[in-house]
């Protein structure tokens, strides 16, 4: 009885632990292109990655259960934060690799060129990037987060779709190509089940969303279609 009350306690903290890093959202911006993958940890703290696998901001959200943060912003965080020292290999110098208790790794100056500093997880999400033989639209760019594969239009693709996110894990992307009309060419059409329209060139509001929703959830995780 003594053991089996710290193995429960033991249990439920690590199921907490690895439940804490997950993808909370993707941006989309208004031309098509990915903004960001928002990666988040427990205490609120989400990572802002690009689409090659790089940190471009990280810190608290505030937001978080009481309303949407559309203008991304993030506030200090005052909990544990730790980076690499000079000490390290040179492809980690400076970057984060403590934060709370979310352990963040990179790929060191010794790997392939082409994943040299780029992040390799973030606690339990492993990162996999697309190499230099790989199509020239999505090379360099992720290849899979964890469990979700994900991937790019290709160069061959028509001009409007080349080089943007066309799936995570089970949920498709699509696009309006260069053959629609010049307001909303290159906007997202569809995320999985969801569709989206946009005001023409000819009417008022030219370009902006006239059907659908901003914030869709697919799968598990929620898609931010920035509209402007």
């Amino acid at each position: 009885m003594r053991l089996f009350i710290p193995l429960t306690v033991f249990l439920l903290l690590a199921t907490t632990l690895v439940k804490a890093q997950h993808i909370s959202r993707i941006n989309i911006s208004g031309n098509g292109q990915l903004d960001m993958i928002s990666i988040g940890l427990d205490e609120q703290v989400e990572i802002y990655v690009t689409k090659d696998g790089r940190i471009s901001k990280w810190g608290y959200d505030k937001y978080i259960g009481y309303q949407e943060n559309y203008a991304g912003t993030l506030e200090p965080y005052a909990g544990r934060v730790e980076y690499y020292t000079q000490l390290d290999d040179e492809a980690l110098r400076g970057k984060p690799k403590y934060i709370g208790r979310t352990l963040v790794t990179y790929y060191p100056s010794y790997e392939n060129e082409i994943l040299k500093g780029k992040i390799k997880s973030i606690g339990n999400i492993n990162f996999d990037y697309y190499l230099s033989f790989d199509d020239e639209a999505y090379r360099g760019a992720i290849k899979s987060l964890g469990q979700q594969l994900v991937t790019w239009y290709a160069s061959y693709d028509n001009e409007m779709l080349r080089g943007k996110l066309k799936s995570v894990g089970p949920t498709l992307l699509t696009y309006y190509s260069s053959f629609e009309d010049k307001a909303f060419r290159g906007k997202i059409k569809s995320i999985d089940r969801f569709s989206v329209t946009y005001y023409s060139s000819f009417e008022q509001y030219s370009g902006s969303m006239k059907t659908g929703l901003q914030i869709m959830n697919a799968n598990g995780i929620k898609y931010y279609i920035r509209n402007f």
